[in-house]
């Protein structure tokens, strides 16, 4: 029992920290995505390969 309640002591400030920040982030971006952001950058930027998540990728 003291194991688990070591474990909640360690585990629900992250769990709780995230949940604030992802909800500060969502208010913060208003509907913004990353598509969004690659038309601001305009029809010259240069295309790129990208390393994301384990995997190369070509950036539309």
């Amino acid at each position: 029992m003291r194991a688990l309640f070591v474990a909640a002591v360690y585990l629900v400030p992250f769990v709780v920290l995230g949940w604030i920040v992802k909800r500060w982030i969502d208010r913060r971006m208003r509907g913004s995505h990353l598509n969004d952001v690659h038309q601001l950058a305009g029809e010259n930027r240069p295309k790129r390969k990208v390393f994301l998540l384990g995997a190369w990728r070509d950036e539309p």
